[in-house]
């Protein structure tokens, strides 16, 4: 067992265990927070179908119970690589529980063809508030937990994201006669997310997050293998790939629009998981 601030944390494959709980809770809510978010965000672009909104918003909705249950069988927070803060604990069940209402309130709405922009914002403000909970929950308390949320809210936003503009991408294989600028809209941001969070992750290596705050000792510590594999697979494949899938929709490709984006939304699911891994297993923000 090793021992931290007082606390006892498991070693070898039970602290991989322990962290898997964790690990599964950012991307389970990245998916919830991030796709319900992102049928808000669409409808304030442009018009899209309302079936799609409702699939998105009852998705989050669904799974965010899924991630509440799971939430309520947590380990310890004080148990982590960096001991939380358990006095988050009730807010970010209490926030979660509030998002799976808007976000099933919002889901009958969009269905029935209703714009309802103040249940829109309700549902981005609560996965918002989920999202800084756990992040400064988890993240060592209201200073250190800071870079927490960028990472966490970056996460929110690509993988739901991505995963919603990849649920788009069947909406116009089955119904060929939509505009096109939604998905173009939607892979031009998440272009630019994704550039952004290459850009954070240059900048937290730089400053040495993890690895005993060396500048750029991530990408030769013990963990650099996942470092890596992050900034390869995880960030600048899924970034020409959503450029190539932005050009595709341009032209009206949408069959090959939709097939790069299953490609980057398994990049980015992929990248999800090691970011939060390299957190919670090591500290290491990437």
């Amino acid at each position: 067992m090793a021992t931290c601030r007082g606390y006892t944390r498991p070693v070898a494959n039970a602290a991989i265990v322990h962290d898997l709980a964790f690990i599964n809770w950012v991307v389970l809510f990245a998916l919830a927070g991030g796709g319900a978010g992102a049928a808000v965000v669409v409808r304030s672009m442009s018009e899209v179908a309302p079936g799609y909104l409702r699939f998105l918003a009852a998705f989050g909705a669904v799974l965010g119970a899924v991630v509440l249950l799971a939430d309520l069988s947590l380990p310890a927070a004080a148990t982590l690589t960096v001991p939380g803060d358990a006095s988050f604990d009730l807010p970010r069940r209490v926030f979660l529980g509030v998002f799976v209402v808007l976000a099933l309130a919002y889901a009958v709405a969009a269905g029935r063809g209703q714009r309802a922009p103040r249940l829109g914002a309700g549902v981005l403000v609560a996965a918002g508030l989920v999202t800084i909970a756990a992040a400064l929950g988890w993240g060592g308390g209201l200073v250190q937990g800071v870079p927490v949320v960028v990472l966490f809210a970056l996460l929110l936003a690509v993988t739901g994201g991505t995963f919603a503009a990849m649920v788009l991408g069947h909406w116009y294989l089955v119904t060929p006669a939509l505009p096109a600028r939604p998905l173009i809209e939607m892979t031009r941001v998440l272009t630019w997310l994704l550039a952004l969070q290459l850009i954070i992750f240059w900048l937290w290596t730089a400053l040495g997050s993890g690895a005993g705050g060396r500048p750029f000792g991530a990408l030769v510590g013990s963990s650099a293998v996942f470092v890596w594999l992050m900034l390869g697979i995880g960030l600048v494949f899924p970034l020409a790939v959503m450029v190539m899938a932005n050009r595709t929709a341009r032209t009206r490709s949408m069959e090959s629009a939709t097939g790069l984006l299953y490609i980057a939304t398994a990049a980015v699911l992929a990248a999800t998981i090691v970011a939060a891994g390299l957190y919670f297993g090591t500290g290491v923000l990437a």
